[in-house]
């Protein structure tokens, strides 16, 4: 392979277009100049503390623009980058850094904590804590065991640090850790190669161009938020806008105010935005594409968004295998539900229970294969080998195909049960709830019962100052879906555990379920 590395897109851009805005951080503009001497900064601090080429650095930050400046320059040194999701805690912290056998970690003031908690137990030598303070009066009083980072690039030669170890497009740029929405989180090992890949797959998607300006505020420590927004904009030489968190309110005068042309959010994002009321008093039309949605974004919800001159064009992908689907715009909402056709530089396709094709209509595994699908899991060969299969990744989404092609996710493969030898999937029936005006969100996961074997059990947040009860929910349910898909239990609840990309933690309410049953049979 090329000797070639992602860690050059900042100093070639900063070469072709120093003065071109690449970041906008909390309306603090810095330019592609800017950002590659600060990215050459960081180089060469890591190269002064012994780090080399294949090692790995953990970084626990929110969005920031010291989070792209340790990524470009572990890319440009060969350095594996392992983004840990910041609302993580001390263990689970410390299983992804020990996992990945982190050899520095690069954290916030926000999580001092946390870190001080294991750094004991981590295998990363003093003078290789780097902590990025938000408040520039506090730095180098918060965690005296860590170098300031800030003070430490600022030391460092602004130079490009000379590589002597080239990188190939093969090596492993990043291990990314999935959201563990079934169980222990699996890192995902992402190449150069593969990341350009992603970055040409977005400018098909987009047809993106110099003078675009991208808002996102998905989390960069998220596939999402590092390649379908930050990469890919750096790349084609466009303009980011982020801030440190999300806040629907400013989310929607941002797109005025910079008059913003593309726009990733996912659908938990647009309903609070939608709640403010603040898409009813901004211009958007400056906006030509909107990325997110997904299979669980209600119609009312797109058909309110159109109406505003917001048209989602849902996409699908996982951390292993990136942004296999998209929507075209002209189909919003004709195909709705749909989560598009695949990818320019992805084949998708469903199997059924035999191995084969499945036919439109006929549900069955999603799998793919492509330039942009992961290397590997880091060091769990065997669940690599349950999910690559002769190149072809196994997604474990269940989903068909109508006549034209267009893809339609129906659920997880382990989320699917089966009540009176019956397959139930609980997506079909969570999609037909949130159609409800009442309900805000639900997860329904399969329960024991002694005749039927399993039932659905649906977990409910109703909106704000409504009243729902399990009556009505089961009169909106009837005649929609086949008697057996019903859900015998309904809980209502505050709130349901989401992960950083806002997917349902269903396999945390299943343990609660699980430990509530073992509870009343102890009484």
């Amino acid at each position: 392979m090329a000797k070639w590395s992602v860690g050059k897109i900042i100093s070639k851009r900063a070469l072709w277009t120093p003065d071109k805005v690449a970041l906008i951080y909390e309306d603090q503009p810095i330019t592609y100049g800017r950002l590659a001497l600060n990215v050459n900064r960081a180089a060469n601090l890591f190269k002064s503390v012994g780090l080399k080429k294949g090692d790995r650095i953990g970084v626990l930050l929110k969005n920031c623009p010291e989070f792209i400046e340790v990524y470009f320059a572990a890319a440009m040194l060969g350095i594996i980058f392992v983004p840990i999701n910041f609302r993580l805690v001390g263990p689970e912290i410390k299983y992804q850094l020990s996992q990945s056998n982190c050899r520095a970690l690069v954290f916030g003031d926000f999580c001092i904590d946390e870190v001080a908690s294991i750094r004991h137990e981590l295998e990363i030598e003093d003078g290789r804590f780097f902590c990025v303070s938000a408040n520039f009066s506090k730095r180098n009083k918060l965690a005296p065991w860590a170098e300031d980072y800030r003070t430490a690039i600022e030391s460092q030669s602004s130079h490009e640090p000379e590589i002597e170890d080239a990188v190939d497009l093969h090596d492993p740029l990043c291990i990314m850790y999935t959201s563990g929405v079934t169980g222990r989180p699996k890192g995902a090992v992402l190449s150069h190669g593969q990341t350009y890949f992603k970055c040409l797959q977005m400018f098909l998607y987009t047809d993106m161009r110099n003078d675009d300006v991208f808002l996102s505020q998905a989390p960069l420590c998220h596939s999402a938020g590092l390649f379908i927004a930050a990469t890919p904009v750096f790349c084609h030489g466009a303009t980011l806008i982020m801030r440190r968190d999300f806040r629907p309110d400013q989310f929607a005068l941002d797109i005025e105010r910079y008059k913003v042309t593309i726009i990733f959010a996912m659908t938990t994002m647009w309903r609070m935005i939608l709640e403010t009321g603040k898409l009813d008093e901004i211009d958007t039309q400056s906006v030509r594409v909107v990325i997110g949605g997904g299979e669980r974004t209600p119609p009312q919800l797109v058909e309110e968004l159109v109406r505003r001159g917001i048209h989602v064009q849902a996409g699908y992908g996982q951390t292993e295998s990136h942004f296999m689907c998209f929507l075209p715009k002209q189909d919003i909402l004709r195909k709705m539900g749909s989560v598009g056709l695949p990818g320019f530089l992805t084949d998708v396709w469903v199997i059924n229970e035999e191995g084969r094709k499945a036919r439109p209509g006929e549900i069955g595994e999603i799998v793919a294969r492509g330039p942009n699908v992961m290397s590997e899991y880091w060091q769990m060969p065997d669940e690599t080998e349950k999910t690559i299969i002769n190149g072809v990744i196994h997604t474990g989404d269940l989903g068909y195909q109508d006549e034209e092609g267009y893809f339609y996710i129906v659920g997880r493969k382990k989320d699917m049960y089966r009540s009176g030898g019956e397959n139930v999937y609980p997506a079909e029936i969570e999609q037909i709830l949130l159609d409800h005006p009442k309900i805000e969100n639900v997860a329904i996961i399969g329960v024991p019962d002694e005749k039927w074997g399993e039932t659905g059990k649906a977990f409910i947040v109703v909106k704000k100052g409504e009243k729902l009860d399990k009556e009505e929910v089961l009169r909106f349910l009837e005649g929609k879906i086949a008697r057996y898909k019903l859900p015998r239990h309904i809980q209502f609840v505050e709130e349901l555990p989401l992960t950083a990309s806002g997917k349902i933690k269903k396999s945390e309410l299943a343990k609660k379920e699980r430990n509530g049953r073992a509870g009343q049979k102890g009484n």
